[in-house]
């Protein structure tokens, strides 16, 4: 058997009795053939090193995951996420230069589609046509609300995109304002998708927005995050990092300021109904 092991628990960490979070303890099964340590942020990857030596005394021990660069593979549902988590594609044909994921996993590539209902895709909607309406085939199926919580492009957007959405309506849908570009095509799907019935009352509509990055201000993130808001989408901040893990108290504030959508959601509805 392969044991899972993973520096720090996250909503999308295997739960089963191979998943383990730090070093072994005394409930380890004695059928463990492999160790596989599972890193998602480059700062987690000293600890790993070390959980490398604890765990290497129980089993032969490989090292894997977004932070060491290795790209993806197949996915296996259940293995290195949570079972409902799925990922039907990877890579990304734009080269930001604050993500990874072009230089891991180049253009996208897909995979075949297994069951889920929350999407962690790269970037779904530069996937062919096929593929995305096999991937809503699939989520229909599924006997919990569909989630992308992968984040979806704002500027591949089509209108046959967001009828498919409609059909779905999924529990909640991001999309994200990483850089200046990023803002009028979030406009126009925010436009598109009040136009089909989407409302901000009904928590759906998300926006992940990069604060915190090299020479950006509290300020310029502040009104990002508000453009976002009244874009129609709640916001949710995302503190940049550099390789180590290191964040300022004061962008630390900002982000729990803009962190809980439902309050946010709340705030704005409260005061439109004034």
């Amino acid at each position: 058997m392969i044991a899972r092991v993973f520096p720090r628990r996250t909503r999308a960490t295997p739960i089963d009795e191979y998943s383990f979070i730090g070093e072994p303890d005394l409930f380890v099964p004695d059928d463990i053939d492999e160790v596989h340590i599972s890193v998602t942020f480059t700062w987690d990857l000293p600890p790993a090193e070390r959980l490398a030596r604890a765990w290497g005394k129980i089993a032969p021990v490989k090292i894997g995951g977004p932070a060491t660069g290795m790209a993806g593979g197949d996915f296996e549902p259940g293995m290195y996420l949570r079972p409902g988590y799925v990922i039907t594609s990877r890579g990304c044909p734009n080269r930001c230069w604050f993500c990874s994921v072009w230089q891991r996993e180049g253009e996208v590539w897909e995979l075949p589609i297994r069951n889920g209902w929350n999407v962690l895709d790269d970037n779904l909607l530069a996937c062919s046509d096929e593929h995305i309406r096999n991937v809503f085939s699939m989520l229909k199926r599924q006997t919990k609300r569909a989630q992308f919580t992968g984040g979806l492009e704002a500027a591949r957007l089509k209108d046959w995109h967001v009828d498919l959405l409609f059909d779905l309506k999924p529990k909640q849908m991001f999309f994200a304002y990483d850089t200046p570009d990023d803002y009028e095509p979030l406009l126009q799907a925010g436009g598109m998708l009040f136009e089909a019935g989407f409302t901000v009352a009904s928590h759906t509509l998300r926006c992940f927005v990069l604060i915190g990055y090299p020479n950006d201000t509290l300020e310029g993130a502040a009104i990002r995050l508000q453009q976002a808001l009244e874009a129609g989408f709640i916001p949710m901040a995302m503190l940049w990092r550099n390789r180590t893990g290191t964040t300022d108290p004061e962008w630390r504030k900002l982000r729990r300021m803009w962190g809980g959508p439902y309050i946010i959601a709340a705030r704005q509805l409260q005061k439109a109904a004034r």
